[in-house]
C-alpha cells in the first residue's frame, strides 16, 4: 500500500498521511537534537518522575539537580 493512501488519526483528531507522520517525526527529532544539554537533562528527569509514579515502582531512580 502506498504511503499517500494510508491515513492516521492523531490524538488531536487530526488526519494525516503516513508520509506526513514520518516527516513530522523527523522534524521533531531534529528539534530535540538542537536542545541544550541542560534542557535534555531536565526532560529526562521529568520522564524519570513519570516512571517512578507510574505503577508504584520503587526501583526507579529520579535524579536531583
Amino acid at each position: 500500500m502506498e504511503d499517500e493512501k494510508i491515513r492516521i488519526l492523531t490524538k488531536d483528531n487530526k488526519v494525516m498521511t503516513l508520509k506526513k507522520l514520518f516527516e513530522e517525526k523527523e522534524r521533531l527529532r531534529k528539534e530535540q537534537a538542537n536542545l541544550s544539554f541542560e534542557k535534555k537533562i531536565r526532560a529526562l528527569i521529568i520522564l524519570q518522575r513519570i516512571a517512578s509514579s507510574w505503577g508504584g515502582k520503587k526501583d526507579v531512580i529520579v535524579w536531583k539537580l
